[in-house]
């Protein structure tokens, strides 16, 4: 299995006929994910990477079929209004890629998610992989290269770096341990699916074994998670690295969801917490393949579902 994609999902892409959407459009179908429409206003009846463009989500629905997620490469002013209209059209999935998207339009999507009983990934996220079932975004850069890199095996990789994101699941597969989904849940401070909601999706996912956290400063994310494990909601091993330990409060790391306020968030914080619960935090970066084997060998587990 795999959380939030599914290989038979039918996926629309709002923004298609944009350079991001026309790359990432690529890459998503290379990968053999059923990019199956894209919307662009005014741009109806283009044909973009051999996929049909409508002006409106409705129509895509229409003209389509149903619709299962929706990845968004819409400039941040006009995102809350594409959101909402994939949302009233019964798209239960979306991942919003782009960054500085106002916080009440965030908040404004997320309502309108929670009562749709809809849920989204992002904003600002490089998107969700799965190896060999899909990519939702531009994970892995080119379709090429996320199949070099990932391939199908039992851990979970949970991320607020993009970047970072590739980077563990690439580390891990050079040691021989695959991965179930790769999550990048977003560099804001406002995010759909948290690291705490995600690890709530990986709990009940059977593929995933453990699961490798990327934190940082800022936020309550990771203590979040740590109340989870406390909790006992969240019983598989949690292997994490927390960056920023060198930035002061008001110091802002690497985006905008990375900055200590009010004495909140540190990075001491975080690593205390965690350990506090029974994670395995690590103190660098580079150690976490070898942690992951050895949590895995612990639990009697191979890296890989298949020999490479």
């Amino acid at each position: 299995m795999a959380i939030l994609i599914d290989p038979t999902q039918r996926v629309l892409v709002q923004g298609i006929t944009g350079r991001e959407g026309i790359t990432r459009a690529r890459l998503m179908k290379a990968y053999g994910t059923q990019v199956v429409a894209g919307v662009t206003p005014g741009k109806g009846g283009q044909t973009i990477e051999g996929v049909p463009v409508f002006d409106t989500v409705g129509e895509a629905w229409e003209q389509a079929g149903p619709l299962d997620a929706s990845v968004l490469f819409i400039p941040a002013p006009l995102v809350k209004s594409a959101a909402l209209e994939a949302l009233a059209a019964g798209i239960k999935l979306l991942v919003i890629v782009p960054d500085r998207v106002p916080v009440y339009d965030v908040l404004e999507i997320a309502d309108a998610a929670q009562r749709a009983g809809a849920q989204f990934v992002g904003p600002n996220t490089l998107g969700v992989l799965s190896p060999d079932k899909g990519v939702l975004g531009m994970i892995g850069g080119s379709a090429t290269s996320a199949r070099e890199w990932f391939f199908p095996g039992p851990v979970g990789v949970t991320s607020r770096s993009g970047g970072i994101t590739a980077s563990i699941a690439y580390y891990l597969a050079r040691e021989g341990i695959g991965t179930s989904t790769l999550v990048h849940v977003g560099g804001d401070p406002i995010v759909g699916l948290p690291h705490p909601s995600v690890m709530r999706l990986f709990e009940r996912d059977s593929q995933t074994q453990a699961i490798v956290m990327f934190g940082e400063i800022g936020t309550s994310q990771e203590e979040q998670v740590a109340d989870l494990i406390a909790a006992g909601e969240l019983t598989k091993p949690v292997i994490a690295y927390i960056g920023g330990k060198g930035a002061k409060q008001g110091t802002r790391f690497s985006h905008a969801g990375a900055i200590i306020e009010g004495g909140r968030g540190t990075q001491e914080g975080k690593v205390a917490r965690l350990r506090e619960v029974g994670a395995t935090v690590v103190e660098s970066f580079d150690d976490i393949p070898q942690v992951t084997q050895d949590v895995l060998s612990q639990l009697g587990i191979k890296g890989a579902h298949h020999e490479r």
